[in-house]
């Protein structure tokens, strides 16, 4: 876990001197929040308190993508050929990208949570709030292990760039980030209930209203369970040869 920690604080350290790329995270959910919470004219009691859990999700989502890049760069520059030179196990130099991109996304989450509250949403309880995190941190894990897994199989960043564009955005809009099951059509409703974001959203609504989502929970532990798995043991194909 040292070792795992060493690797977290050396992630940590080059995003916080990247003040721009920090702001840039922020750019999209926060705008996302703002004009379809405040501005759409949709029918619900408050809009922005229902659309405030998917711009949380889309946050981590964004966040755990990105594991790939951070991994990509350090591929390309030569920082992950010195890494494996290291004693360290090869499972912590992953481990530890996983956990600082999860961690960063709960980072990225609580502005854009203090955001919603600033412009309108409900503040809830203080159990509610622990539960999110909860959801957002496994939820974390499930995308930080896909695009770190992703990004195992394609030889340069461009080729990233260009799965992040086709996969980012189909996952939301074919989410219930912004529409509830009843109100999509019949076949966006099979496509959203096989979606990881749909589980996480649902997770947090329910706890928002003061349910405990037992199956979305269960289902995202098993996904983060087995991307893990699957993402380290590409891993160690990967770098052993």
């Amino acid at each position: 876990m040292y070792r795992t920690y060493a690797y977290i604080w050396r992630d940590l350290i080059r995003w916080s001197r990247s003040p721009l790329n920090i702001v840039s995270t922020l750019a999209m959910p926060a705008t996302w929040l703002i004009f379809v919470g405040c501005v759409m004219p949709v029918k619900y009691d408050n809009y922005l308190n229902f659309v405030t859990p998917g711009v949380l999700v889309l946050t981590m989502m964004t966040s755990g993508l990105s594991a790939g890049t951070s991994l990509m760069f350090d591929k390309t520059l030569g920082y992950l050929n010195k890494f494996l030179s290291l004693p360290a196990p090869r499972e912590s130099i992953l481990l530890g990208k996983i956990i600082f991109v999860t961690v960063r996304g709960l980072i990225q989450c609580t502005v854009i949570l203090v955001i919603a509250i600033l412009i309108g949403a409900t503040v809830l309880p203080l159990t509610a709030y622990i539960g999110m995190y909860a959801v957002l941190f496994i939820f974390g894990l499930v995308m930080s292990s896909i695009g770190a897994t992703a990004v195992l199989y394609m030889k340069d960043h461009d080729t990233y760039a260009a799965f992040l564009g086709l996969v980012s955005m189909p996952l939301y809009f074919a989410s219930t980030a912004l529409i509830s099951y009843e109100n999509m059509p019949l076949a966006l409703q099979y496509i959203s209930s096989c979606n990881p974001m749909s589980y996480a959203i649902d997770a947090m609504r329910d706890l928002s209203a003061g349910s405990f989502p037992t199956v979305q929970i269960t289902i995202l532990c098993t996904l983060a369970i087995a991307m893990i798995l699957i993402c380290s043991r590409r891993f160690n194909n990967v770098t052993m040869h």
